[in-house]
């Protein structure tokens, strides 16, 4: 019931900030070329639906690619930092002055190096959510409760089983915390990338929108990123909620970078 009321609230909330914005649209008398109306909006969705589905088709593709890249390189490195004090050592320092870079501004050199296309912004999809994925992961595999590493260590289990019975299942609510946190920083690289490397995605669309002034489409596409977003962002919470139990589902809530 708690649940359903929280839906509900949440649905509400939606509902009154576009009431809101429709009514101050039309009672403030805002050119469309400034700020359509969220009827408007909605008719040009569904007039360049088309279109819009056509061009999903390449951004999610370079989010899912970037997503996928940035999940697999963080993890083997996070298992290298909690295992290997050399390897903490020589990659902390790189992975923090590599957080600090504004990777956005090198995406017109990744144009240089990679040409137009899927690449470029499959890498800087990957370098924006790289980061809290090694952060996190390694918070997990290092909080694990040493009593039962040694519990299992007078069993005389192996690494490997230590690793696939106690630290990765252990580590699982901080890991999944950080693909939340990766997938909307994925589709934000994907969009950026879209904005200087291709000719085709949603980002794309909302930057030549823009470019001829044609705002009730770059919203449309702005509306259609969104929900995309929120459709991937959905489906790594169905996951966790697969994967995990409900008492490490609740601490995963709680799991920070």
């Amino acid at each position: 019931m708690y649940r359903l009321s929280v839906t509900l609230g949440q649905f509400l909330v939606f509902v009154v900030f576009f009431a809101i914005w429709e009514l101050l649209v039309d009672l403030l008398h805002i050119r469309p070329v400034i700020l359509p109306a969220p009827t408007a909006i909605a008719e040009k969705i569904w007039e360049n639906r088309a279109l819009l589905l056509k061009e999903s088709w390449p951004t999610f593709a370079a989010i899912s690619l970037g997503f996928i890249a940035a999940v697999v390189s963080g993890f083997l490195l996070a298992v290298g930092i909690a295992y290997s004090r050399i390897v903490r050592d020589l990659t902390y320092p790189f992975l923090i002055a590599a957080q600090i870079l504004p990777k956005i501004a090198f995406a017109p050199l990744f144009l240089i190096w990679f040409g137009f296309g899927l690449t470029p912004k499959i890498v800087i999809a990957a370098l924006i959510a790289f980061f809290p994925i090694v952060i996190n992961t390694a918070k997990g595999l290092t909080s694990v409760d040493k009593e039962l590493l040694q519990y299992m260590d007078s069993l005389g289990s192996s690494g490997w089983e230590k690793f696939t019975k106690i630290s990765l299942p252990w580590a699982l609510p901080y890991i999944f915390a950080a693909l939340k946190i990766s997938i909307t920083l994925a589709i934000v690289g994907a969009v950026v990338g879209e904005f200087v490397a291709a000719g085709e995605g949603l980002g794309y669309v909302i930057n030549s929108s823009n470019i001829t002034l044609n705002t009730e489409l770059m919203f449309a596409a702005i509306v259609t990123m969104s929900v995309l977003g929120i459709l991937m962002y959905l489906a790594i919470v169905l996951l966790e909620r697969y994967m995990l139990p409900q008492g490490q589902l609740e601490d995963s809530g709680h799991s920070t970078m």
